[in-house]
C-alpha cells in the first residue's frame, strides 16, 4: 500500500542531506529503492522535487509517497541476542561474527534486524518487570533504526534506537565524528611500535569490485595502540578516525600485518575474521550524558599466553 508522509525537519537533521535523511526516517526500507523514490521524483521538499544530494534545513518541508508494503527488512525472527543495555530509547547488542546486521536481496534471514524486530514487538503482553522501566506494549510497535553497521564477519557492540527521536540525534552525533569507537583486533605478525597512526586514501576498484589502497581515494585514518604481542600475531587496539569502507581491514593490511581471518586482505585462514568492535562511547539522546560500553574478545579470539 502507497502511503504518503509529511515531516517537518528538525534541527538535528539541519545540513543534512536527502537521502541520509530518508535512509535514517526509514530504517527497514533498503536504500536501492529509497533512491529510486527520489530519481522517479515521488519526494517533495518545500513543494519542489528533491534530489539525493540536496542538504536540508531546519523547518523545510518533505512530502514522499512510499510503498509500506515493501517492509519486509524487519520480519520478525526469534534469534538470541547478548544485550549489552537497554532503555526506552537505545538498544545495544553483543553481535556475534557471521551475523549480517540487516537484510540484503540475497539474504533475508536470521540477520540482526529480524532478532530486534521480534524482540522488541512481541505477539502477547508479558507482565511487566517490576524493576524496570522498559515496556514493549503490543499496541505501539517499535521500529529498531540502526544507527552504525558491522561487517558480518566481525563481532562486538552495535547500537540500535527504539524511538525516531533517537535516531535522528545519534545519527547526526555519528555524522559529527562525536562518537568513539574501540575496536580490538589480532594480526599477523608482530608490530613493532608501541602506538602509530595510519593515514592511507581508500577507494573503490570498480572492475574487480573490491575496497582497497588507493591514490585518488578518500583519505582514511586509524590510530592503533599494541595490546599484546605473541611470536607470530599481535592484539592491537584500534580508533578509526575517519569511517571507510573495510577501513581497518585494509589499514592493517597496508602496514603488513593483515588481520587474522582476513584472507581477502592476506590474513591466515580462521574459522573467523579476529576483529571485535569493543568499546562504544556517546551521548545519550535523552539526558546528553556521555556513555561508554566495553566487551571483552570473544571466547574464540581469546589465545591465552604465547607458547611460540
Amino acid at each position: 500500500m502507497v502511503k504518503k508522509f509529511e515531516f517537518q525537519i528538525e534541527q538535528d537533521f539541519h545540513k543534512t542531506r536527502l537521502d541520509d535523511f530518508l535512509f535514517a526516517t526509514f530504517p527497514s526500507l533498503s536504500k536501492m529503492y529509497l533512491r529510486d523514490l527520489l530519481k522517479s521524483e515521488k519526494c517533495e521538499v518545500n513543494g519542489y522535487t528533491g534530489n539525493a544530494g540536496m542538504v536540508l534545513k531546519t523547518n523545510d518541508f518533505i512530502e514522499i509517497e512510499v510503498d509500506t508494503d515493501r517492509e519486509t527488512a524487519m520480519m520478525p525472527q526469534k534469534i538470541p541476542l547478548e544485550i549489552i543495555f537497554e532503555d526506552k530509547q537505545i538498544i545495544i547488542i553483543n553481535k556475534p561474527a557471521g551475523m549480517l546486521v540487516h537484510p540484503t536481496h540475497r539474504e533475508k534471514n536470521g540477520t540482526l534486524l529480524n532478532g530486534l524486530a521480534f524482540y522488541l514487538n512481541p505477539k502477547s503482553e508479558t507482565p511487566p518487570d517490576p524493576k524496570s522501566d522498559i515496556r514493549h506494549p503490543k499496541s505501539s510497535p517499535v521500529r529498531p533504526g540502526l544507527v552504525h553497521r558491522l561487517d558480518k564477519q566481525t563481532s562486538g557492540l552495535i547500537l540500535a534506537a527504539k524511538t525516531q527521536r533517537a535516531l535522528r540525534i545519534l545519527s547526526n552525533h555519528f555524522k559529527r565524528k562525536l562518537v568513539e569507537k574501540k575496536y580490538l583486533a589480532w594480526v599477523e605478525g608482530t608490530v613493532g611500535e608501541d602506538r602509530g597512526r595510519i593515514e592511507a586514501p581508500i577507494g573503490r576498484y570498480a572492475d574487480e569490485k573490491r575496497w582497497d589502497i588507493k591514490t585518488d581515494g578518500k583519505m582514511g585514518i586509524t590510530n592503533y595502540l599494541v595490546r599484546k604481542r605473541f611470536s607470530d600475531k599481535t592484539l592491537l587496539e584500534m580508533e578509526p578516525v575517519t569511517g571507510r569502507t573495510n577501513q581497518l581491514r585494509i589499514h592493517c593490511s597496508h602496514i603488513g600485518h593483515p588481520i587474522i581471518g582476513d584472507e581477502r586482505y592476506g590474513g591466515r585462514s580462521f574459522s573467523r575474521m579476529c576483529l571485535h568492535a569493543a568499546g562504544l562511547g556517546f551521548f545519550h539522546p535523552s539526558t546528553n550524558e556521555k556513555v561508554l560500553f566495553e566487551t571483552d574478545l570473544p571466547k574464540e579470539m581469546d589465545f591465552g599466553e604465547d607458547v611460540g
